[in-house]
C-alpha cells in the first residue's frame, strides 16, 4: 500500500485559536501505512485512537496538544525544535521516533504525561530529544523511562518483579529542600548512617510493584559534594508513612564520581515520594553502643532498656546473657522491651518476678548495616 502523508497547516475550526490547528470533534484514523504529520496544534475533543501508521510533528517552533480526550497513536515522531507541549495526555501502541524537540508536560500537572502502552517502544532519545516532564508506562514490566530537563536527557531505568499496571517518572533539576512542585524534602532528616543526600537533582516514580531502579549521574550530579568515593553511594527515597529519607540499598555501582550508575534494592515506588542519590557514612565513624543499665522499678527512669542507635538498623537482633553465660532474653528488632524479665525457655528461676539483680552481657548484630556489638549491662532491683 502506498504511503499517505498528509500535512496539517490549516485551521479547520471556528474556535478562536492563537494558531493553526487541527480540531477533531469527529472520528479520525489513520490506516496501515498512512502517514500523517502535523504542523501546527492538535486540538482532539472526538475519537482518534483506532490508528495504525504514523504520526509526526514538525515544525521549526513549538507545537501543542489539547482537547477533551487523548489521542492515543500507533508510530510517533518528533522533529519540533520547539517541542510539542502536552495539554492532554498522548498515548502510543508502537515506536517512539526522538529526532529533536521534546515532548513537554507541566510537570505541576502530574495528571498529564507521554505514555507508552504495553509493548511500546522508543529510539533515539538524547539531550535534545526526549520528555521533559511526566512519562508513563502501562503493562510493562522493565522499562526505561526517557525523562530529563529542558538541557539533558537523564533516564531511571525500571525493573520490577511483575507487570506494572501502571507507572510514571519525572526528573527535577532542582535542590529537594526547595521543589518547585511539592512541598519541601529536608534533606538533613535521614539516618544517622547516612552521609548526605543530593541538593542537585531528584526523580518523582510512581509504581505499585515491587522494583528496583538504576540511576545514572554525570558532572552536573556534583556527586563529590556528597560522596568521597563511589563505593558509598546509594539511592535514597523520602518514604511518605516514616516522613524522612531512607536508603533504597545498593545492589550494584559503577564508574567515578564524575559519571557512573548505581542501582537499588528492591522497594515499592508508592511509598515514597521522591529518590536521588545519597552517601553511607563510614560506619567505624558512627555508632559505638555504651554499657548500659536498668531498674525496672516503675518509676519511669530506666525501666527498659533503651538502645537509641538501633532505630539506624531497623533490622536487629538483641541477646542478653547471665554471668555464667545462660542466655535469658533474645529478640528479633528489639524495640525496647526488655524490663528485667527473661523471655526464653531456660532454667531461670522465679521467671515471673524478673530476672535478678546484677551484671549481664549483652550481643547486639545490626544486619542493615552489617555491624556487631557487644557489651555489659547492669540490672538493678
Amino acid at each position: 500500500m502506498k504511503n499517505i502523508i498528509i500535512p496539517i497547516f490549516l485551521l479547520l475550526c471556528s474556535r478562536s485559536v492563537a494558531q493553526p490547528a487541527l480540531y477533531n470533534s469527529g472520528n479520525l484514523r489513520i490506516h496501515d501505512q498512512g502517514q500523517l504529520g502535523f504542523h501546527a496544534n492538535l486540538i482532539n475533543d472526538g475519537i482518534f485512537d483506532d490508528n495504525l501508521g504514523l504520526v509526526g510533528f514538525y515544525s521549526p517552533s513549538s507545537l501543542e496538544v489539547s482537547g477533551a480526550l487523548n489521542p492515543v497513536f500507533f508510530d510517533v515522531e518528533i522533529a519540533a525544535d520547539g517541542g510539542v507541549i502536552l495539554n492532554t495526555s498522548v498515548n502510543v501502541r508502537n515506536n517512539t521516533n526522538f529526532i529533536s524537540g521534546d515532548f513537554r508536560t507541566n510537570k505541576a500537572e502530574p495528571q498529564l504525561f507521554y505514555e507508552f502502552l504495553q509493548d511500546a517502544f522508543f529510539v533515539g532519545e538524547s539531550n535534545v530529544s526526549k520528555v521533559d516532564g511526566y512519562a508513563s508506562m502501562s503493562g510493562q514490566q522493565s522499562f526505561t523511562f526517557p525523562v530529563g530537563d529542558a538541557a539533558e536527557i537523564r533516564p531511571l531505568i525500571l525493573n520490577s518483579e511483575a507487570t506494572n499496571p501502571f507507572s510514571k517518572c519525572a526528573y527535577f533539576y532542582e535542590d529537594p529542600n526547595f521543589p518547585s512542585t511539592f512541598n519541601p524534602f529536608n534533606t538533613q532528616i535521614k539516618p544517622r548512617t547516612v552521609e548526605a543526600v543530593s541538593t542537585f537533582e531528584f526523580w518523582r516514580l510512581e509504581g505499585s510493584v515491587t522494583s528496583t531502579v538504576t540511576l545514572s549521574w554525570n558532572a552536573r550530579s556534583n556527586l563529590s559534594f556528597i560522596a568521597e568515593e563511589v563505593g558509598n553511594v546509594l539511592i535514597m527515597g523520602w518514604n511518605k508513612v516514616a516522613q524522612q529519607w531512607l536508603p533504597l540499598g545498593t545492589t550494584a555501582v559503577g564508574g567515578d564520581l564524575n559519571a557512573g550508575f548505581v542501582t537499588s534494592g528492591p522497594f515499592i515506588p508508592d511509598d515514597f515520594e521522591i529518590i536521588t542519590f545519597g552517601s553511607l557514612a563510614i560506619a567505624e565513624d558512627l555508632l559505638t553502643l555504651d554499657n548500659y543499665y536498668i531498674s525496672p522499678n516503675g518509676d519511669g527512669i530506666n525501666d527498659f532498656l533503651q538502645i537509641p542507635e538501633l532505630e539506624q538498623s531497623p533490622n536487629n537482633r538483641l541477646e542478653i546473657y547471665d554471668r555464667r553465660g545462660l542466655k535469658v532474653f533474645q529478640m528479633e528488632n528489639y524495640r525496647d522491651e526488655f524490663t528485667g524479665i527473661s523471655n526464653v525457655e531456660n532454667t531461670v528461676l522465679n521467671r515471673g518476678i524478673g530476672l535478678p539483680e546484677g551484671l549481664y552481657f549483652y550481643i547486639i548484630t545490626m544486619d542493615d548495616l552489617s555491624l556487631n556489638f557487644q557489651g555489659f549491662l547492669f540490672l538493678e532491683r
